[in-house]
């Protein structure tokens, strides 16, 4: 069993950044594939990224490549979305997930665990 819960939204201009934290409880949580997705105001929940627990691999939607970097720290039990140069058309609220799977694992099904969700605003 493992338990999220996510941190760090808030309301940022158009080109700032923010980094979101998740916090997991349980201590299988390093052998969890990580993933971050989002869910724009009137939209169905997208994928983000993820990080395996496998291989330490990361992907990333075309949307926010090169953008944003997920990252983990399994000894604190945390994960991150470091998300630079932010764009109005990423305002969502952003959902921290985790996954026994490894490989690709973008889909929203491929996800055991979910947090609750933080607000992530940008304005221009």
């Amino acid at each position: 069993q493992v338990k999220l819960t996510e941190s760090g939204g808030g309301s940022v201009q158009a080109g700032n950044s923010l980094r979101l934290s998740c916090t997991a409880s349980g201590r299988a949580f390093p052998y969890y594939t990580v993933g971050w997705f989002r869910q724009p105001p009137g939209k169905e929940r997208e994928f983000v990224a993820h990080r395996t627990w496998t291989t330490d691999s990361t992907y990333y939607s075309d949307s926010v490549k090169g953008r944003f970097t997920i990252s983990r720290d399994n000894a604190e039990n945390m994960a991150y979305l470091q998300m630079n140069n932010l764009r109005v058309d990423d305002t969502a609220v952003y959902y921290c997930a985790a996954s026994t799977r490894t490989g690709r694992v973008d889909m929203m099904g491929q996800y055991d665990y979910w947090g609750q969700g933080t607000q992530v605003t940008v304005f221009s």
